[in-house]
């Protein structure tokens, strides 16, 4: 059957950065749809994000376009042009190899609802902005930008 029973989507807190860049994410919650229906070709993520909380550290990709879609709440998204308020209606995306890094930050007092998108290209190499780290997607390790592991 097509549809998803959202409830019984597992969650997962937090993210597979290594500290301390874990911490201001520690608090968001991922509900990976796309995994659940079997989808192989993108993923499908429906996101919380408490008051406070990052969606990412700020990061760009190499070989993954990125969607997101606000349902509910507040988000300030940062990218290198600067900041943008997004409320429930509004969308953005980032093509791959932009070097635009971009995250969401939720500066308002209220938790944060939205859908994530992404291509899943298994050559995608996830370049953080603002400090030393990187992944490729190939193994999802966090590793320095010369290569070295935490």
């Amino acid at each position: 059957m097509p549809k998803i029973d959202i409830a019984a989507v597992p969650e997962h807190r937090g993210c597979g950065y290594p500290p301390p860049f874990d911490a201001p994410c520690a608090e968001r919650v991922r509900q990976r749809l796309g995994n659940a229906a079997g989808l192989q070709d993108f993923g499908v993520n429906l996101m919380r994000l408490p008051p406070g909380g990052w969606s990412s550290q700020r990061h760009w990709h190499s070989h993954e376009d990125e969607f997101v879609y606000v349902l509910a709440g507040e988000l300030v998204l940062v990218e290198d042009g600067g900041e943008t308020v997004l409320r429930a209606g509004d969308a953005a995306a980032f093509p791959k190899g932009s070097g635009n890094g971009h995250h969401m930050i939720n500066r308002s007092n209220t938790t944060a609802v939205y859908l994530e998108v992404g291509s899943r290209d298994p050559h995608d190499l996830t370049t953080c902005s603002d400090i030393d780290m990187m992944s490729a997607a190939a193994d999802g390790r966090f590793v320095h930008k010369d290569g070295s592991a935490y």
